[in-house]
């Protein structure tokens, strides 16, 4: 087990896509004997549409963003909730459920979806997300892997998340320009007053690698110096 998490974060540190974060995650829950996973973050605005990274069928995750039926989720409804995994199964939706809830349920048994096991993750940097492991039908490796791990999973949904988050989401924009984990990274201690050979021993990279992403985020801005693309940071982050 110790190897296979090991890998894990390794395959993490590298992946810089959402098919990088597919194939890490895939290859844990494989070694799990989990089936297909599904991660989900809620957008900051309403109107946007919900980050997903998963091995579902394809078809049911364009549906199922299409219809914006996380807001109906009660698997989501729940992860808001409460912070604490939980199981879930089609039992779930005989209960206190709109008929559209049921609808949904009824959709995704269709697609092989019908039991699972999800993890809230509340982590306080923004909206909540949620990682769910899911099969078609109970059988004993999955319910084995969830009694047995349950901590290690919520971990896995805590490092994966801390990951996307970083790396996938619109944090790395200002002002309508994305830039790359690494150059904001060395562009946000630039802002704290560090030098190009600071933040190479801070992140552990040549003097000439933190000065080169420094000046990628800089052209990208389109300005001449790093105090002015530091002076842009400063002014995306007060409009947040």
């Amino acid at each position: 087990m110790h190897r296979v998490f090991q890998n894990f974060i390794d395959q993490l540190s590298y992946a810089e896509d959402a098919a990088a974060f597919t194939e890490a995650m895939a290859a844990i829950a494989t070694a799990l004997d989990l089936s297909c996973f599904a991660y989900l973050a809620l957008p900051s605005r309403l109107r946007r549409k919900p980050l997903v990274i998963s091995t579902y069928p394809a078809n049911w995750v364009t549906h199922y963003v299409h219809n914006q039926y996380q807001r109906l989720d009660p698997v989501i409804t729940q992860a808001l909730q409460n912070p604490e995994p939980f199981r879930w199964g089609l039992e779930f939706s005989s209960t206190n459920l709109s008929s559209a809830q049921q609808q949904l349920f009824d959709e995704a048994s269709q697609f092989g979806i019908r039991f699972g096991f999800t993890v809230p993750i509340h982590d306080g940097h923004g909206p909540v997300a949620a990682l769910t492991f899911a099969c078609d039908q109970r059988n004993a490796p999955f319910e084995d892997c969830v009694a047995s791990n349950v901590r290690v999973l919520q971990l896995m949904a805590i490092y994966f998340h801390a990951h996307v988050r970083h790396k996938l989401t619109h944090e790395n924009r200002i002002g309508g320009v994305t830039l790359s984990p690494r150059e904001f990274e060395c562009l946000e201690w630039s802002s704290r007053g560090k030098s190009a050979w600071e933040i190479g021993r801070i992140l552990g990279i040549s003097r000439r690698t933190a000065a080169f992403h420094l000046d990628n985020a800089r052209a990208k801005l389109g300005v001449r110096t790093i105090r002015q693309a530091v002076v842009c940071l400063a002014e995306a982050k007060s409009r947040r």
